[in-house]
């Protein structure tokens, strides 16, 4: 059977739109998560008409989303294969990697020895050093930030140290190379941190914003991923949003930086228009950091509707030779307990217009499935893990 190959692959990460609790929910103590389920049942159904003709009440039914008898995109949904739920492992995961170590978490914030270092290589104080949503964060510590010049550092539920300060107390220099200086204390271990972030803000009196200027400084990919494989092969591997920042730069042949979901769609948009052959790779980060951590279920949902709008022009735009895949890299429900991303199915969208008759893909075993139909597609090295669906499509 002759298999159809596009010249073009867009890959759409809603990050953290989950579809439901995984079967080992259990374990990560996230057990009735369902991220997209609860943002409709909290907005008494959601507006997503273009996610339902492609699909999305196919995949598992949404308030709201009508329930197509004929799909425009083959759909199906994707269980986590690596052991983790934050936003490395699903990236990485989908570009073929399996994560089997997770990355080190500090529930209890960082040991004084690292803070202590951090300080005498900076010159600056800490304060924070916890668990914390970046908004609270910033109405508990900005003003002393702003009073004494101390760094705020935080993290999460993820493997993240976070370091927050005033653009106007600490420049985007000094935050970015203080930020360096973390990296380099955290790269091995005993803390094997998978990211460091730059979270620089602005205002005044209580009325604090963070910036677009944030800035991520994640681990290296432990192994070649299959947008490796494309950028050595002459394919073209363009980042969209914080894609780059993920990868660390590897397999990236452009990046282009956003500065909210709509900016996103912009510049997906933009290579839309560009003749290239490749893959188009963005995240849509603001579901998960402005509205999953900070348990806003009707922001989220907002801004799900927002972004189904933008999908039109998407969908008008892609031809016959390419292929439109959406996705998420876990789930982040914002009625659950906690600030945390939750482990959660996520679903699968699969779209070109010459396709014929929409197929259920049912159940993958792993995010890899992506990256392995990517590979396929532009016969490059296949990654260890994941199987091709595109011989399906």
């Amino acid at each position: 059977m002759d298999v159809k190959r596009y010249q073009r692959i867009f890959l759409i990460v809603m990050d953290s739109v989950g579809v439901g609790e995984s079967p080992d929910a259990k374990q990560f103590d996230d057990e009735g998560a369902d991220t997209l389920g609860h943002i409709a049942e909290k907005m008494n159904g959601l507006k997503m008409p273009n996610m339902g003709r492609l699909g999305l009440s196919n995949i598992r039914e949404i308030q709201g989303v009508e329930k197509v008898d004929q799909p425009l995109a083959h759909y199906g949904k994707m269980e986590e294969a690596s052991n983790g739920k934050d936003t490395m492992t699903g990236h990485w995961e989908i570009m073929g990697l399996r994560v089997d170590q997770p990355f080190r978490v500090f529930p209890d914030g960082f040991p004084k020895e690292l803070i202590d270092e951090l300080e005498e290589r900076t010159g600056r104080k800490v304060i924070g050093n916890k668990p914390a949503s970046g908004t609270e964060i910033l109405d508990e510590l900005a003003q002393e930030h702003v009073d004494t010049g101390a760094l705020i550092v935080y993290t999460s539920a993820d493997s993240v140290l976070q370091i927050a300060a005033h653009e106007e107390v600490v420049s985007i220099d000094e935050l970015y190379k203080i930020c360096d200086i973390a990296r380099e204390l955290t790269l091995d271990d005993p803390y094997m941190l998978g990211r460091i972030i730059a979270r620089p803000f602005v205002g005044s009196n209580g009325n604090w914003e963070r910036t677009s200027n944030r800035k991520d400084l994640a681990l290296k990919p432990f192994e070649r991923t299959v947008m490796n494989e494309l950028k050595d092969a002459g394919y073209d591997s363009i980042s969209i949003g914080k894609i780059s920042d993920i990868y660390d730069g590897e397999g990236i042949t452009e990046s282009l930086k956003t500065t909210d979901n709509m900016d996103g769609m912009d510049k997906l948009n933009q290579t839309l228009g560009q003749s290239f052959t490749g893959l188009s790779f963005l995240n849509l980060v603001d579901f998960d950091a402005k509205f999953g951590h900070r348990r806003d279920p009707i922001g989220y949902g907002k801004a799900l509707e927002e972004y189904d709008e933008r999908l039109t022009e998407v969908i008008d735009q892609i031809g016959d030779d390419d292929l439109l895949i959406i996705t998420a890299d876990h789930g982040n429900d914002p009625v659950h307990h906690g600030t945390d991303h939750t482990r959660e199915y996520v679903p699968l969208l699969v779209y070109s217009p010459q396709m014929e008759e929409a197929k259920n893909l049912g159940i993958r075993e792993t995010f890899a499935d992506i990256g392995a139909t990517v590979a396929d597609n532009f016969n490059v090295k296949m990654p260890e893990h994941g199987v091709s669906f595109l011989n399906k499509i």
